[in-house]
């Protein structure tokens, strides 16, 4: 009700200025008319007059009302350059912090609610250059104040802040109009003002901010460099540190647009994704995921061969499996390989690097030897490694990690028999499955409450069932305690679930608790270059020093091969051209997966997010279990669930459970990226028989419950009327 009451106190406002014509007299030629007469009241009452003037300027502006120039001009006419300057200066400054405090009171709870997502970006960046952004846009008189003042009160930025702002960016223009109105009565036209000369002038008073900013970095720039002696002349355009997915995307573009680059990798070409992670991980899934299918060979109308029933247990040899998870990695390695990148004209370096100083990175090499390169730029992409918790008694137990399994495994004839996971997040859940899936007794313990935390409730409980229905004993709330033999030799857990204790025998423990940034060897502490969990960055990807970036898992804040290559094009481009033009890294649609069976993978927000973020959001649901083609694969299970825009098909987030889900998400990142929504989906034609129907019917199920019912209610009456029926 207060706001109702003010918007119609406003708008009454408005209408009576028009309705009384006093728009005719905020005209230049009103004024002119009306020089005389207010002149003469100036003299009989010069402080009343003065506060009269302001009154009504502050009130023009206040309401955006047409005619503020003018006003400014007759203050130059009526007192002069230094008091009207004085008056204009304060006045338009209040009104202008009148109009935003309207406008944050009557509209920024609805637009932030109904736009959130859209304007987080915006919200961002005032919360960062705000001030900067509005003194650029003050000091240019040209461009309409007033949308300023109601599109300011919309943002996060604080009322004091832009009063200040407003009042010294303003400074400048106020006082080219008032020197001008001190010739108002020899203006025909406010065409004067508008001169080239005077366009100009604004013009350069709008690049003065920009030249301003760049003088600040400069100065900054000095201070951190400050301790350090730059080179003459460097060895490389860049330095590459770390040969996984950043370095490697980062170095392919340095080389690819003509630089002089070297990287330098320590151990395997390729990083964490391909000797570790994503190849090896899916080589082992594929073929877990066939044993069990030959387990369940029924479902397809076939019998195991050599199987006296449905449910006996496939032959295969978990050596072979695992040969065959090496013969994957050795035929992608030729993809990211010394001789591949030597080729493409990057200089790569085996051995460790540091960064002695802002300039100069110092390679210990494998063959014993040391070399010391200066580069313009220098890129730190070293990586992660696996997490390992401090439980006591784990290094006399011994344990696995997501790196060390691989070449342990494939010394094993058999599978172990008994093994305990650590971690319930994608890494766990997936190595749990696929090695259950291969005859192992697998148990997997999550401290927290569920599966995949940060997923829906209802993605937690999809891959808890298929976890389980696999032979998983999934173990959520159970806290490990330490670690122990028995008497005998043999190894255990020991958890706590509700404050009873708990033994989990094992002949493998597998820590798959996460992955933290490799931070320490690489001389950062020296540099005084802040880190935390990561190396800290700006959204340039630049770390304390400008010309040092960082990338990939080093730099977070997402742990995935695709982010790393996306961060590599900024990290690279930056180093080499930063200097004409640098670019903010793009993190609005970031695709995930999880490559469970079924699969988990999601773009943008999910419904937990939304409701953390306050987002308000519309769900869509379509049961995969309906489409026709899942039902021909025997793979009917899991949906697809779309968060929109309340009323709109704008899409906000996916996540989709199924058979190939990472592949058809890929639809709806393409949409999200370049703002398509819902109906384009729709529109589209989808191949038959198809899983990529899902996501068309997602759409339908959207538009089914956004159909305008009342005009369907008078379209079933026309057709009725024209088969002469009565309605």
């Amino acid at each position: 009700m207060k706001r109702l009451a003010l918007l119609t106190l406003v708008a009454a406002a408005i209408a009576l200025f028009f309705i009384t014509g006093l728009h005719e007299r905020l005209t230049l030629q009103g004024i002119q008319a009306s020089l005389g007469e207010l002149s003469a009241w100036r003299e009989a009452a010069p402080l009343q007059m003065a506060l009269a003037f302001m009154a009504a300027y502050i009130a023009a502006t206040a309401l955006s009302l047409p005619g503020a120039a003018v006003l400014t001009l007759a203050a130059g006419a009526l007192f002069g350059l230094a008091w009207g300057t004085l008056i204009v200066s304060f006045a338009s400054t209040i009104g202008a912090l009148l109009a935003f405090l309207v406008s944050r009171y009557l509209l920024r709870d609805v637009v932030q609610q109904r736009f959130g997502q859209r304007l987080q970006a915006i919200n961002e960046g005032i919360a960062r250059d705000g001030a900067f952004y509005l003194f650029t846009l003050r000091l240019v008189p040209i461009f309409p104040f007033f949308l300023v003042n109601l599109l300011m009160g919309l943002t996060p930025m604080r009322a004091a802040r832009f009063y200040w702002v407003s009042q010294i960016g303003m400074l400048a223009g106020t006082v080219v109009y008032v020197n001008a109105g001190t010739q108002l009565a020899r203006m025909d036209s406010l065409a004067g003002i508008l001169s080239p000369g005077f366009v100009l002038a604004a013009a350069l008073l709008g690049i003065f901010p920009l030249l301003a900013k760049k003088v600040l970095g400069w100065v900054q720039a000095r201070r951190v460099y400050a301790p350090w002696s730059q080179p003459k002349a460097f060895d490389r355009n860049l330095i590459v540190i770390g040969g996984g997915a950043a370095g490697l995307v980062t170095a392919y573009i340095g080389a690819a647009v003509k630089a002089k680059v070297t990287l330098v990798e320590s151990h395997k070409m390729g990083g964490d994704c391909l000797n570790y992670g994503c190849v090896p991980s899916k080589a082992l899934i594929k073929s877990a995921k066939l044993a069990h299918q030959m387990r369940h060979a029924e479902r397809y109308g076939l019998i195991a061969a050599g199987a006296s029933s449905a449910d006996a247990a496939p032959r295969f040899s978990f050596k072979h499996v695992m040969q065959r998870v090496h013969e994957v990695i050795r035929a992608i390695e030729p993809h990211d390989s010394i001789e591949r990148y030597t080729g493409l004209g990057v200089d790569v370096v085996q051995g460790h690097a540091r960064i002695v100083d802002p300039w100069t990175v110092e390679i210990a090499r494998t063959d014993g030897s040391s070399q010391r390169l200066t580069a313009r730029s220098i890129v730190i992409a070293a990586g992660a490694r696996p997490t390992v918790p401090p439980l006591p008694g784990l290094d006399e137990v011994g344990y696995l990690t997501s790196d060390t399994l691989w070449e342990a495994f494939a010394e094993l004839d058999e599978i172990p028999r008994r093994i305990v996971v650590l971690g319930g997040g994608p890494i766990g859940s997936e190595l749990s499955q696929a090695l259950a899936r291969l005859g192992a007794q697998v148990s997997q313990v999550e401290m927290g409450e569920r599966l995949l935390a940060r997923e829906d409730a209802e993605v937690s409980a999809m891959a808890q069932q298929a976890l389980q229905a696999d032979g998983v004993q999934v173990l959520t709330r159970h806290k490990a305690l330490r670690c122990e033999r028995t008497a005998e030799g043999d190894r255990q857990l020991i958890v706590e679930h509700q404050g009873q204790t708990r033994t989990l025998p094992f002949d493998v423990l597998i820590c798959a608790v996460g992955r933290s940034a490799r931070l320490s060897g690489y001389g950062l502490e020296a540099l005084g270059i802040p880190t935390d969990r990561t190396v800290q960055t700006n959204e340039y990807l630049e770390t304390l020093y400008p010309n040092i970036y960082a990338a990939g898992d080093a730099a977070g804040p997402f742990q995935f091969t695709h982010v790393a290559a996306h961060q590599a094009w900024y990290a690279a481009v930056n180093a080499l051209f930063g200097t004409f033009k640098k670019f903010k890294v793009d993190y609005r649609v970031i695709p995930r997966a999880t490559f469970l069976d079924p699969e988990v993978a999601r773009v943008g927000l999910n419904e937990l997010e939304a409701r953390e973020q306050g987002i308000a959001y519309e769900v869509t649901r379509y049961g995969i279990d309906d489409l026709d083609r899942a039902i021909a694969d025997s793979a009917a299970h899991g949906f697809v669930k779309v968060l929109t825009v309340p009323g709109k098909d704008t899409i906000l987030g996916v996540t989709i459970v199924g058979e190939h889900a990472a592949d058809l998400l890929a639809e709806f990142v393409l949409a999200m990226r370049w703002g398509l929504g819902l109906n384009k989906i729709l529109s589209t034609i989808h191949t038959y028989p198809t899983l990529a129907e899902s996501n068309k019917y997602v759409a339908g199920e959207w538009k089914r419950a956004h159909a305008p019912q009342a005009l369907l209610h008078w379209v079933a009456r026309y057709h009725a009327w024209r088969r002469g029926a009565r309605a």
